[in-house]
């Protein structure tokens, strides 16, 4: 089972992926086409529990192997990286309960804007407002899984060459917006993931004085490859487009409560 990458960089992309989950993962099981991530440090994470198919797989065999590997978690959590093998996963694991859903992979093909003017910052300076965020965006999540979803950005560390937070900081000192920066410069791939802005400060440009920095700071570490993932149905994929970002390809997610 193979598909044809529309886009030359796309198997770079999915490459740098699927090495960005392996390395943060406290522990792997390997399967064929794939291996289950688990960390029960953050067990509430699905970003940090789940299944990742990155090559030919058993589409009938998932939904149990999923079963067999994530049995210690209540939910079931597994991404397929190509489009080809998602597709032939779909009838399997929608027969199996499972719930569909893609993110794009866009890619940075515009101009290299100047520095933004963010700063690089550590947990401790992002934990508040995380925790707000996840509040606001999660109100139904439990304090544990609030908890999770703020500490995990510790298992991220682990999860490239260099990772850096960046932050913009609002007109009385607090953070107004803030971004993931992930960099292997040895295989030229950077990724930009979790840009939020806070509600307090929406409207005010700290989304582009954060992504325009982690352009900067990926290109100047030699990264040609720059790609962030957003959601097809909603509106931040246009704004991304506006900043030079353009759709080279998708992932598709599959979950399920037990």
């Amino acid at each position: 089972m193979t598909s044809t990458d529309p886009h030359p960089d796309l198997g770079r992309i999915r490459g740098f992926l699927s090495a960005f989950h392996r390395r943060q993962a406290a522990g792997t099981v390997g399967f064929p086409g794939g291996f289950a991530v688990r960390d029960g440090t953050y067990a509430l994470s699905r970003g940090h529990n789940h299944l990742l198919v990155d090559g030919p797989t058993d589409p009938e065999a998932l939904p149990a192997r999923a079963d067999e590997l994530m049995a210690h978690r209540p939910y079931r959590h597994v991404f397929v990286l190509d489009e080809g093998v998602a597709a032939a996963c779909l009838e399997p694991m929608t027969r199996a309960g499972y719930r569909h859903s893609t993110s794009l992979l866009m890619r940075h093909t515009g101009p290299v804007p100047a520095h933004g003017g963010a700063r690089e910052v550590d947990l401790d300076a992002l934990r508040g407002p995380l925790l707000a965020s996840w509040r606001r965006l999660a109100p139904e999540a439990s304090p544990e899984h609030v908890h999770d979803l703020v500490e995990r950005r510790t298992a991220r560390r682990r999860g490239a060459e260099v990772v850096r937070f960046l932050a913009s900081y609002g007109p009385d000192g607090e953070v107004a917006g803030w971004v993931d920066l992930y960099l292997d410069p040895a295989s030229g791939v950077a990724q930009i993931e979790d840009l939020v802005t806070d509600e307090a400060h929406l409207g005010q440009g700290h989304a582009g004085v954060v992504i325009d920095t982690a352009l900067r700071l990926a290109a100047d570490a030699g990264c040609t490859t720059r790609f962030l993932t957003a959601r097809p149905d909603d509106w931040p994929r246009h704004w991304y487009a506006r900043k030079g970002f353009e759709i080279v390809g998708s992932v598709s997610r599959f979950e399920r409560a037990v």
